[in-house]
């Protein structure tokens, strides 16, 4: 299996109660439709977890799994990332997008003219950023990931059209 080929669905929360249930964080729009994704695997393609039975929780599901059977089992795993195969999924419909599928793709400002490639999407908990490596070098930046700052998402063609920030340089004799 190629880890590139990896989608982030999910993350280990830890154990809930004393049967061995894991508690896992959900990164899916369904968090139940963890169950239909067969082996959740590592971030390097090795096979994760395998979810037998689960319920909805607050932000994803508490699961019984093949692989545990113990809290502590459970709990030694928490903060585990769980991926699984970017072709399990469906296609998505015209005009729509995995988030996993901007990665890649060349950033251009509304001339056209190319700033960067994305090269990670996250969201920390206020929403969704792009991680924007510059084409002339030198830190990535980040980008909140809105109409506003992305009107435009050409997947077929490559790139996505965003609206950089401002360059904002402070004063050094100005002091606060």
């Amino acid at each position: 299996m190629d880890p590139s080929s990896l989608i982030l669905v999910a993350r280990v929360a830890g154990a809930f109660g004393v049967r061995g249930e894991v508690r896992i964080t959900a990164f899916t729009e369904d968090p139940m439709a963890l169950l239909d994704y067969g082996v959740l695997r590592r971030a390097d393609g090795s096979p994760g977890l395998t979810l037998i039975t689960a319920r909805p929780a607050k932000g994803g599901v508490v699961a019984r799994t093949r692989e545990l059977t113990t809290p502590e089992q459970a709990d030694a795993l928490r903060g585990l990332e769980l991926f699984i195969d970017r072709g399990i999924l469906p296609e998505p419909d015209e005009d729509e997008f995995y988030l996993a599928d901007l990665i890649g793709l060349q950033a251009r400002d509304l001339s056209g003219q190319a700033v960067g490639m994305i090269k990670a999407v996250q969201n920390f908990g206020a929403g969704d950023l792009l991680e924007i490596q510059p084409t002339a070098g030198g830190p990535p930046w980040w980008l909140a990931f809105t109409r506003e700052t992305a009107p435009e998402v050409k997947i077929t063609e490559g790139h996505v059209v965003i609206v950089p920030p401002a360059e904002i340089e402070a004063d050094p004799d100005e002091r606060p």
